[in-house]
């Protein structure tokens, strides 16, 4: 009787619809969400801020003092936001979430959220209103080709070393089930994209940095300079570039990334966004609540705020340094 009734057991699960993704939870509307652990934050047109962070919180402002939080349709903490116009943009995050607003950052719909899948988007691009990436934990790439309306998964093996390569081979040979399992985990984590002139540029985990110049369809990796992880790369211009890392870690190409020269930092907090002005003027901002300044990319003064806390995403807005922190939004007075 025993075992007729766990076959009968085992035949239920069988026959047991597969389990379906969770609903998002819209995020709760806080008095002090700016004050909260913010992570991002956007330029638009000079007209406006956009800053995203934990909780799925949504912030905007005119002036980059006082803040309106704005309902986001999911409780998810968003990592980056992005604007391809004044009216069109997107954010992404935790459970795989990628939402889009089509007036301005004011209202937000959901058009990706996977939370079973357990990996965190940490960076998009679009280059037009309609072609998009975003990227994330684990060699996470979504692309889109209308907007948002549909995302596609991607996976760029060509990213992997060598070694992850030829094993990746083997597995594919004698184990096709794992080697499904693999390619979802083996990829470093892609922390940063972006684009210069035609070429897009995409640094992340295990010093990884690479090139494409057909939007992010195919791949090519740049030699090795350091073997921690790159947290951003910005332009300073259409030749001179920065990337950084971990433990005060930063680089300055004058060739479009052929040549790295490493600069002195005298710190050793990772380094979390490269921030640069329309005069080329560079400001890095870093855990510990490190900055560090030039004038022209190649040598950096340090300033230490007060409070200690992580300064981790900025923009300069109407000549004042916005910076989305550890403790909220704030406006930074540079020395």
């Amino acid at each position: 009787m025993q075992s007729k009734k766990n076959l009968l057991f085992i035949l239920a699960m069988m026959l047991m619809p597969a389990k379906a993704e969770l609903q998002p939870v819209a995020a709760e509307l806080h008095a002090l969400s700016s004050k909260s652990l913010m992570l991002d934050v956007y330029s638009i047109a000079d007209k406006r801020l956009v800053a995203v962070g934990e909780r799925g919180h949504i912030l905007v402002s005119d002036d980059g003092q006082q803040w309106q939080q704005k309902a986001s349709p999911v409780n998810s903490t968003l990592t980056k936001v992005f604007f391809i116009n004044e009216q069109l943009g997107w954010a992404v995050g935790h459970d795989s979430a990628i939402i889009h607003t089509n007036d301005g950052g004011t209202t937000w719909q959901v058009q990706n959220y996977q939370p079973s899948k357990e990996r965190p988007f940490l960076d998009l691009h679009f280059s037009d209103e309609n072609n998009g990436v975003a990227v994330g934990a684990y060699g996470l790439f979504y692309r889109t080709n209308d907007g948002g309306k549909s995302w596609k998964q991607e996976y760029h093996l060509e990213l992997l070393n060598e070694d992850d390569r030829l094993y990746l081979e083997e597995t594919k040979e004698y184990d096709p089930e794992i080697y499904q399992e693999e390619i979802a985990s083996i990829l470093p984590h892609f922390n940063r994209i972006m684009s210069l002139e035609n070429v897009w540029y995409l640094v992340g985990e295990l010093g990884m940095m690479a090139t494409s110049d057909d939007q992010g369809k195919n791949w090519s990796l740049m030699d090795e300079i350091y073997f921690g992880s790159f947290f951003d790369i910005n332009a300073i211009n259409s030749k001179n570039l920065l990337v950084a890392g971990l433990r005060g870690n930063l680089f300055y190409s004058g060739d479009s990334g052929k040549s790295w020269q490493e600069i002195e930092t005298n710190t050793i907090a990772l380094m979390n966004d490269i921030v640069v002005n329309d005069k080329g003027n560079v400001v890095v901002l870093a855990n510990s609540g490190v900055i560090l300044k030039s004038d022209n990319g190649t040598s950096f003064t340090t300033q230490v705020e007060e409070d200690g806390k992580a300064l981790i995403a900025g923009v300069w807005f109407n000549n004042k340094l916005i910076v989305a922190s550890e403790v909220g939004m704030k406006v930074v007075e540079l020395q």
